[in-house]
């Protein structure tokens, strides 16, 4: 994998578990970077990790504690609190993070992944939830060919009809022109492929494949500005059997 193919999987990865825009995101990966990546200060006194019975922190992020004390020195109640103290849920997420990263010493990346569990936990954001309140979820598949066999099944109108049927007809309105237009799906000279469409609701549909070892691929979808979380399982159950049908279909 190249550095730039690298960076960009980081910065997505960033984007999806922040609620940040791709762009702000990409700010704050760079920034991060140029810093060298420097471990926060731990406190001379570090806080235990908490046990299952923390009041007021789902079981799920228990399990992430650990890494998260070993990287600010406390837990999510810890963090929690002083953002309860801050008055977070008045004066909203840029705020908290900023406040969580520069009065507290936490690194950028933490401080927003604090701040995003934060909002969670007390009602102020669903999952996959963005900061603007739309909604956004990807899905992804390892497909069993090459990037070459994926994009001809992708372009090949008889072969998309073998598996894009699930789609909701919007949807797949909005692919098939988006694959048959202009732009179309765009190859990269470093393997892979690129192509992002709108539907005619508004959903912005971002989609990437990019190469495997053993001569696999991998195609990931994501779907934003999502209007309602309802959407989410929607377009979710949507593509997983589109995927599921497309490789099938390569692997016979």
């Amino acid at each position: 994998m190249t550095q730039a193919r690298k960076l960009k999987k980081t910065i997505r990865a960033r984007a999806r578990k922040t609620g940040e825009s791709y762009t702000a995101a990409r700010r704050m990966v760079l920034k991060h970077r140029a810093r060298g990546a420097a471990p926060v200060p731990q406190p001379h006194a570090p806080a235990s990790t908490a046990t299952a019975s923390t009041p007021g922190v789902p079981a799920a992020l228990l399990k992430r504690e650990p890494r998260l004390v070993e990287r600010t020195g406390h837990g999510w109640a810890h963090w929690f609190a002083v953002l309860d103290a801050f008055g977070a849920r008045e004066k909203g997420h840029t705020a908290a993070a900023r406040h969580v990263a520069e009065d507290h010493g936490v690194d950028g990346w933490y401080a927003q992944a604090i701040t995003v569990e934060y909002e969670r936990v007390r009602g102020l954001r669903a999952a996959n939830q963005r900061m603007s309140g739309e909604y956004e979820v990807s899905v992804s598949k390892v497909l069993p060919t090459d990037v070459g066999a994926v994009v001809k099944a992708l372009r090949d109108s008889r072969a998309r009809a073998q598996w894009t049927g699930v789609l909701d007809p919007e949807l797949r309105r909005a692919f098939e022109a988006a694959v048959r237009g202009a732009k179309g799906l765009r190859e990269r000279e470093q393997g892979g492929a690129r192509m992002r469409f709108k539907t005619a609701s508004g959903v912005t549909v971002a989609l990437y494949l990019d190469p495997k070892p053993k001569g696999k691929s991998s195609l990931v979808v994501t779907n934003m500005k999502l209007r309602a979380q309802a959407d989410i399982d929607r377009h979710r159950t949507a593509w997983r059997s589109a995927f599921d049908a497309l490789s099938r279909r390569l692997s016979s």
